[in-house]
Parts: C-alpha cells; structure tokens; sequence
C-alpha cells in the first residue's frame, strides 16, 4: 500500500503486478458445508460447557483476554482532523492502537500516489525526523515509471474510464509495546489494490499484510517515529466469483471508509 519506514515500498503491489499469477486455491462448497457444520458443533459444544451464575466458563480453565479483541467501547476515538485524518487521540493504550489503524487507512489510500498529497499526510502523521527522512525515499519509490505501471498518469490520478483502487482494511491491532511516551502498535489489515476498468491490465485483488508502527508521544498527539510491514496472516480464498470492474468501481464510488477506535 505505501513505502513503511524501512524504505521498501510493500510487497503486495510487487506481487499484485510482476510474474505469473498464482491460481487460488478453491475450497468446494461441499468443503465449505461440512465445515460449517464442524464450526456449529464445536460452538455448541462449548455453550453446552460454560459454568454456572458467575458466568465464568467451566472446566477449571479460564479464558484468554490477552488476544483484547476489538470492540465498541462507547468512547469516541478523537474529535479533531489534521490533513483530513482524525487527530488528538488520546495517551492511552487504547488511543494508540485507534491512532495506528487510522494512520494505516490514510497511508493505504489513493492520496499516497499523489505527491502534494502524499507529504501532506506524511507531515501530518510522522514525527518531523521521520519525515523529513521517509518523504525523500517515497518520491523515489513513487516513480513516473512507477505509476505508469500502475495505469496512473504522472500525476497519480486513473485515466478516464478507470477507477484506480488503494484500500486499507483494518482487522484488529495490537499493543506489542507501551509507555508513556512511545508505544509499538500492529495493525493486521486487508487491502485493495488495482485499476477498475473494461481494458485495466492490473484487476483489483487483495492482500494480506502486518503493519508494525513504533510511535511517540508528541505532547498533543501520537506520531509516526517507524514503521514496517510483513506478509499474513493470510486466510484461505473464499469461493467467490470475482465481480466485474464496473461493480468494483461502484462499490468504490459508494462505500465511504469508517474513523478506527480501539
């Protein structure tokens, strides 16, 4: 999606575009049915096994609440926006994981391929160091060259008739890290990527990545100090037909994005 702080520019667009493609593996929906019925049997295995009134679970083993899954808290992440992206979030393990996510989602979009656009977000989201040093390394990566393999003109925008496609989906986010002052955020993440149009040579197809930011505590916010991203975790394809391009650029056009909380 974009160039982490290590300088490389991320693997899924490498491989969205270079070489032959991998076929999918494709689970038949026989499969797909027997496997339902194993998840429905093992659910209600488990309900069948909970404990009793204090609503602690039974067999003498407790669960797990390290895994911290996402969900509604009833507090709103941030009130602010700087450069279009929520700000203020708050100095709390909780602010740091809404930050992360927020920040992958901005530094996923279609605004990285434009470069005004591109160093507004990176001042926006980066400490100053770590600006000044990864806006060099971007305009590198983000290339004339580049972009024309992509189908985009040099100024990063689709040809007309096409719908370039650049989306970070957050799945969950992790605290490997924190202190007062800086905190190691993970973000797992689904992604879009690729030109929507009749003659598009680079069909839009997802990707699986890990997104790692080490961020510090600026005195208001939380900012970008590093970050880097790896593959997977990777689930196996679904067994879907692939929509066609004008669907793709229609969802495109009306599904807005969400503001992430923890």
């Amino acid at each position: 999606m974009s160039i982490g702080g290590d300088g490389g520019y991320g693997d899924d667009v490498v491989d969205a575009y270079d070489g032959p493609r991998r076929q999918p593996v494709r689970v038949g929906r026989s499969m797909v049915t027997v496997v339902g019925v194993v998840v429905l049997l093992v659910a209600a295995l488990a309900f069948a096994n909970r404990g009793g009134g204090d609503g602690s679970p039974g067999g003498g083993q407790s669960v797990r609440d390290d895994a911290r899954p996402t969900a509604p808290t009833g507090e709103r992440p941030v009130t602010g926006r700087s450069g279009g992206v929520p700000a203020g979030f708050p100095r709390t393990e909780q602010g740091a994981q809404s930050a992360a996510a927020n920040y992958a989602v901005a530094l996923g979009g279609t605004g990285m391929f434009e470069t005004e656009h591109r160093h507004m977000l990176v001042d926006a989201l980066y400490t100053p160091e770590a600006a000044a040093r990864v806006k060099g390394l971007q305009d590198k990566a983000y290339s004339r060259a580049f972009l024309e393999r992509l189908g985009l003109t040099p100024q990063g925008e689709a040809p007309d008739g096409m719908t370039f496609v650049s989306r970070t989906v957050p799945v969950g986010t992790k605290v490997a890290e924190y202190g007062d002052d800086g905190a190691t955020v993970e973000v797992w993440y689904t992604g879009l990527i690729g030109m929507a149009g009749e003659e598009s040579t680079f069909p839009v197809t997802t990707t699986w990545k890990t997104w790692t930011f080490r961020l510090r505590w600026t005195g208001s916010d939380w900012k970008i100090a590093e970050d880097s991203q790896k593959d997977g975790p990777a689930p196996v394809p679904g067994d879907l037909r692939a929509s066609t391009a004008e669907d793709i650029s229609k969802a495109v056009d009306e599904y807005g994005g969400f503001t992430y909380a923890r």
